[in-house]
């Protein structure tokens, strides 16, 4: 199978249908593209006090990494193995306060909320021992607006290449000031495969045939494309008399009525920035269920409640279901004998053409 994508968008064409189909590509692309990327892993909330400890699954069903958060006496924010370096346990199943130490409760094998591997029963007599990898392994860890990201291999690009375009042009947004809202969690999952789901995603040409209700409240006459070296920007402008953004002071939307910031982070984290809040999307590849089973994590952060249920972030679960059905279709299409690959809509697939070439790059 050949992944080269032309850099001429004009010219190019899609991935190979290989790709969406092949089972035994499936490990490849998680350990390729997703082992090696910034993950989120949730948010901090529960871990703003010293001792305080957290499991978190690092993208079950895909990677199935056990991974432990930890802030120390003083302050500082680690990430951790949660697999006991004496015999694999797990050690965590839920958030702890107050706590000094990690214990293993199979063997009672105790480590330092850093790692630090500090007793270990029975071994009195081993040789060579501690060593290092006796201490439970560490990840790097990212916070952006009390949001924890990691990446278990080493990353293809830095945290800062990646987010630091966010940051830079949502530096007005009280990201910390957002609250989880636990009642409208939602997990989709479906039969496609899930790049045709983020393939949907950067790109606006389906809207106005898939979306009527979202096309009501957005002027797609000025929908804008913006492409950065991980990530890229879909800005929806708002119709009249919609809600809209109030952009600050200095921002390059001034003057204009922002419906909703669409952000996307290579390969899978969907950021959708509306007057409400944020809805953030991690599209999440299950293992076991050949190469076209995904799990997509809706999780909503409401920074002001009084505007639920309005403008292009009004309806969810409504958009949620009529892309399924987009990209469920397509798969169904993909098996086809007829069709082997796509051309690119120039005027409004570029963030496609783009996403395609990162994942041919790090394929490789």
């Amino acid at each position: 199978m050949n992944l080269a994508v032309n850099p001429e968008l004009a010219r190019a064409e899609t991935l190979d249908k290989a790709f969406y189909l092949d089972a035994a590509l499936q490990r490849v692309q998680h350990e390729r593209l997703f082992a090696r990327s910034w993950q989120w892993l949730g948010d901090l909330e529960a871990l703003q006090t010293p001792g305080s400890v957290a499991p978190r699954d690092l993208l079950s069903g895909c990677l199935d990494e056990p991974l432990l958060l930890a802030r120390d006496a003083g302050g500082a924010l680690h990430g951790l193995s949660n697999v006991c370096t004496h015999r694999g346990k797990r050690m965590l199943d839920a958030p702890m306060q107050a706590q000094t130490q990690i214990r293993c409760g199979y063997h009672g094998r105790r480590f330092a909320l850093d790692g630090q591997m500090l007793h270990a029963p029975g071994f009195q007599d081993a040789l060579d021992f501690p060593r290092p990898c006796d201490h439970l392994a560490r990840v790097p860890l990212a916070d952006w607006g009390g949001h924890a990201f990691t990446a278990v291999a080493e990353p293809l690009a830095t945290f800062e290449a990646c987010f630091g375009p966010l940051q830079q042009r949502l530096a007005a947004l009280p990201l910390h000031s957002f609250r989880h809202d636990p009642a409208s969690d939602r997990d989709y999952e479906f039969d496609a495969h899930w790049a045709l789901y983020v393939e949907n995603y950067l790109e606006g040409l389906h809207i106005p045939f898939v979306h009527p209700g979202l096309t009501a409240a957005l002027d797609l006459g000025n929908y804008r494309y913006e492409q950065q070296a991980w990530s890229n920007l879909q800005l929806a402008l708002a119709r009249p008399g919609d809600l809209a953004f109030d952009p600050a002071p200095g921002a390059s939307e001034q003057g204009q009525r922002v419906a909703a910031y669409y952000y996307w982070v290579f390969p899978n984290l969907m950021l959708n920035f509306y007057p409400w809040g944020l809805s953030l999307n991690q599209v999440i590849p299950i293992s076991g269920s050949g190469p076209a089973r995904t799990r997509v994590r809706f999780r909503s952060y409401v920074w002001k409640p009084e505007l639920r249920g309005q403008g292009a972030g009004g309806a969810l679960d409504e958009v949620e279901l009529e892309d399924e059905a987009a990209v469920c279709e397509v798969q169904r299409g993909l098996r086809s004998r007829f069709y082997q690959r796509g051309r690119y809509a120039p005027g409004h697939e570029a963030l496609v053409h783009q996403f395609h070439r990162l994942i041919a790059q790090a394929m490789a």
